[in-house]
């Protein structure tokens, strides 16, 4: 803002620090961390000041209604003077007569990172960058509005970003936060010099709804953990599970049956007031923070002491009003781990330890550990509130919920039994199997005998006689977790040892778990395909197997146009009926066969991205449950010169196919005027790819300039048939040139791959003769690849064929957009 050689001086010349306690202007070394600010200020206008560091300064915005988390809301930053980087910390009042006079609480402050350049967006009007603030969090955006002729002062808008973040209420971060990040004052207090309290809790007033009890999802107990990196596997607990629910009124914890055990678990009090939301639902499971023996031994005595207690979540079900149970299972343990990241380490509430792939390995490390077992987790499923195949539980040693029918006396003097009779549910009746004489305390034994309620005719008849004939019956209401080896030939329990009454599980429910087997699998050009019989395009009647044959088949053709680029995974192992998620990241358990590319992302971060570099990364790939690959316009060896321009054709829900196809030959035509030749891919859904290949002479931002350039002259020109704007409404009727396929991280469907719709559509790349005669986008499937690759490739000569965006390229665009 300041256009002195001093970027302060405009900040000095407006204050007199003889009266003010502001600090004197003086341009700051700053941080490694940048440091943004939010100060609350009541001048002759409330409104909150926004402060950016940059170049040793405070960029400043006074937003006249404060920052608002809701997406929708544009608020208007009105750009100040650039500030010293020492009033970050100013609290206090201004005195009346001075610049600004009135009372400053310091509402906000943290770190943040620009997402783009930040210098070229200042200058453009266009700023993005990421804050970690204490009330301020994730994406964010600055935009410039266009200024009236004469006006002086800089309007801006503030805006949140669509992320994890932001939310619907448009006041929700100026109603109810009224107090000093830094002291915990009020402004009426700050105004009066009070002195400062202690820093307020970190945790927000819970004001939402506290979400209602759903039945949790259970295991379905396997013989071996399941290989594949498309499960996720944690330590099987061996506690009470347990549903926290959050939210207006206070914390709720119950067990799987849907008792309130607040009360009970009262020493997790305060356990989840860390966490930033409003309300929340998370699964887990309490245990005992000390183990002494067995862990649910030491579980019980911890309740009946009232000792410590922890709390593993390792399932968040809601947030802030938002149902994450459709989400596949990996993102929903993302959203928890960002939840959870503002907990206390070591505390009473953690998150649980996974690991993605290596079942196998992972169960064996467990048992060796002295673990009751593994429960493996499908990443991509949703969550259901019934026992599913998608959550599988493999256990070290044989451990089973029985039903107490009676028990046998004992002979010794003071012991009230000598053992406890069980059974189970099958087939609609009680079924005897077994008894359990150790594991018990005098102490246990005592509790037990009291527990049981005394009952006349047995509840059970295949009791064998020998034992029968002595045993006391008693009401089949109480459940016993018992450890043993093996059943006998007869069905019975061998050297079964008591562990503990379950108060959390009713006594109707107790079935035995059977070990389920897996599907089937098969090998494509070495690679290992696990249920390979799995439906994934149940229209189709296509197979996991046959999606891995697929990509056998087109490997050559697709690594030559689309290997060594960074990859976008669209994934559906379950199917394409069941949810689907993006990956780009190597986050863990990937195989071998894919490569990894360290990418510097737009926060200054680098992350792990996947490519393809042959036939056998895509068939992994496959084993991985990816249906679509999704490319970059650079290669991994030169990442920031891209070597790939496409226009994405995207026809309004109006349209028909005609329109498109006339679009492409229009595109087609309009770059042949400015010295570029093209070629089409047909997308497998309802557009089509124009696109070209160029010589690494250009950046990103020459590239993205050009594309976009040219999708607004064509609309400009043909305004009634094209647009080049996202916005729905400007849609209407028109075809969608989708120039943005060309920033940096953006992708675009790769040719050859399949596409995760009805029929198992492909992309494929065409000659223009054959694109005039084809009926639609979705016109190839896998069952036409074989007569595909007889013939030559269209979309190799147009890769041989590299082009310049070269000055003259550019005069000539410049020259069409001026006609």
């Amino acid at each position: 803002m300041a256009k002195s050689p001093d970027p302060l001086a405009d900040y000095n010349a407006k204050r007199d620090f003889s009266r003010t306690a502001e600090p004197r202007g003086q341009v700051g070394a700053g941080g490694a961390k940048r440091r943004f600010v939010v100060q609350k200020h009541a001048a002759s206008r409330l409104h909150y000041d926004f402060r950016l560091e940059w170049n040793g300064v405070l960029l400043s915005w006074a937003v006249t209604k404060g920052p608002s988390p809701d997406p929708g809301e544009k608020r208007l930053a009105v750009r100040t003077e650039d500030h010293p980087l020492d009033y970050g910390d100013f609290e206090g009042t201004i005195p009346n007569g001075e610049y600004g006079g009135g009372t400053v609480m310091l509402w906000d402050t943290g770190g943040w990172v620009p997402q783009e350049d930040f210098e070229k967006g200042l200058s453009d009007g266009k700023l993005k960058f990421t804050l970690q603030g204490q009330r301020m969090k994730g994406g964010w955006a600055l935009v410039r509005m266009r200024g009236k002729p004469n006006e002086t002062r800089e309007n801006w808008l503030l805006i949140k970003e669509r992320d994890d973040y932001a939310e619907g209420n448009p006041d929700g971060f100026t109603k109810g936060k009224a107090v000093s990040v830094k002291t915990g004052r009020n402004m009426t207090q700050i105004a009066e010099d009070a002195p400062a309290k202690a820093p307020p809790d970190p945790a927000p007033d819970r004001c939402r709804k506290r979400p209602a009890f759903v039945k949790p999802q259970l295991a379905t107990m396997v013989a071996e953990a399941p290989e594949g990196d498309d499960w996720l596997h944690e330590t099987k607990f061996d506690g009470y599970r347990c549903l926290a629910a959050l939210g207006k009124g206070g914390m709720r914890l119950y067990t799987r049956s849907g008792k309130d055990w607040t009360d009970r678990f009262h020493a997790l009090d305060g356990a989840f007031d860390p966490l930033h939301c409003d309300a929340a639902l998370i699964d887990g499971e309490v245990m005992a923070a000390r183990i002494h023996g067995s862990a649910f031994s030491s579980l019980q005595k911890a309740l009946k002491q009232g000792n410590a207690l922890v709390f593993f979540a390792f399932d968040l079900l809601r947030i802030d009003g938002e149902d994450l149970r459709k989400l596949p299972q990996i993102e929903r343990r993302e959203r928890l781990a960002k939840l959870l990241s503002g907990a206390p380490s070591g505390g009473p509430l953690r998150l649980s330890e996974h690991i993605v792939g290596k079942g196998p390995e992972v169960f064996a490390n467990a048992c060796k550990a002295g673990a009751e077992g593994i429960i493996s987790k499908r990443i991509d499923a949703p969550y259901r509130s019934t026992r599913s195949k998608a959550w599988r539980k493999v256990k070290c040693t044989r451990r089973q919920e029985f039903v107490i029918v009676g028990y046998s006396p004992s002979d010794k003097a003071g012991r009230p039994f000598a053992s406890l009779l069980l059974a189970s549910h099958e087939g609609g009746a009680l079924r005897y199997k077994g008894r359990v004489g150790t594991g018990f305390s005098d102490a246990v034994m005592e509790a037990v005998a009291r527990a049981m309620t005394a009952r006349k005719n047995p509840p059970c008849h295949d009791v064998p006689d020998d034992i029968a004939r002595e045993a006391q019956w008693v009401r089949a209401d109480l459940v016993a977790e018992v450890e043993f080896t093996e059943f006998t030939g007869d069905g019975y329990v061998r050297h079964a040892s008591f562990l503990g009454l379950r108060d959390d599980k009713k006594a109707d429910d107790v079935r035995l778990e059977a070990p389920m087997t897996d599907d089937t699998e098969t090998t494509v050009q070495g690679i290992r395909i696990s249920n390979a019989d799995r439906p994934v395009f149940p229209d189709a009647g296509c197979t996991k197997g046959n999606v891995a044959r697929h990509y056998a088949q087109v490997g050559e053709r697709m690594i030559a146009l689309a290997g060594h680029r960074p990859l976008s995974l669209y994934r559906c192992p379950s199917g394409i009926s069941d949810p689907c998620f993006f990956q780009k990241h190597d986050v863990g358990g990937m195989p071998g066969e894919l490569s990894r590319v360290s990418v510097e992302e737009s926060d200054g971060d680098s992350a792990d991205y996947l490519y393809a570099t042959r036939t056998e990364s895509l068939i992994a790939a496959a084993q991985m449950g990816s249906i679509e690959f999704h490319i970059w316009g650079g290669r991994t060896d030169r990442l920031e010169r891209p070597d790939r321009l496409v226009f994405d054709l995207d026809p309004d829900e109006g349209l028909g196919w005609t329109d498109v196809q006339e679009a492409a030959f229009d595109v087609r035509d309009t770059l042949a005027s400015l010295g570029l030749q093209s070629g089409a891919i047909v997308t497998g859904g309802k557009g089509v790819h124009v696109w070209l290949a160029l010589r690494r002479t250009r950046g990103w931002d020459s590239v993205k300039l050009f594309a976009k350039t040219f999708a607004h002259v064509m609309a400009a020109r043909a305004p009634d048939r094209y647009t080049a704007t996202m916005s729905k409404s400007k849609r209407r009727g028109r075809v969608f040139i989708d120039w943005l396929r060309n920033e940096r991280g953006a992708t675009a469907i790769a040719p050859y791959s399949l596409r995760a719709r009805p029929g198992a559509p492909v992309a494929v790349p065409v000659t223009w003769d054959e694109l005039k005669d084809l009926e639609g986008a979705n016109s190839f499937s896998m069952a036409d690849m074989a007569a595909r690759l007889e013939a030559d490739c269209p979309a190799a000569q147009v890769q041989d064929s590299l082009q310049s965006l070269s000055d003259g390229v550019i005069d000539a665009l410049q020259a069409f957009a001026e006609n």
